[in-house]
């Protein structure tokens, strides 16, 4: 009987904090287009003009390696 005394309140907090969680989500726009992330993954769209191009190893600028020189 005494574990009741905690587990009523335990359990009315967390459902009053679903509840806030619920109404913090829809008040957020999280659930205002559900079929747009469905129908996206259907239809190929293509890179931007940066991602599709092989990078070119030999225009890239070569970077010179630094020798330290010992001290005479």
């Amino acid at each position: 009987m005494p574990a009741l005394y905690i587990m009523i309140p335990v359990a009315l907090v967390l459902v009053a904090l679903a509840i806030y969680v619920f109404f913090w989500a829809v008040d957020s726009g999280q659930y205002d287009d559900l079929d747009g992330p469905a129908h996206s993954i259907l239809f190929d769209e293509q890179a931007p003009d940066h991602q599709s191009a092989p990078r070119n190893l030999t225009t890239e600028p070569k970077r010179l390696q630094h020798e330290e020189k010992p001290d005479a």
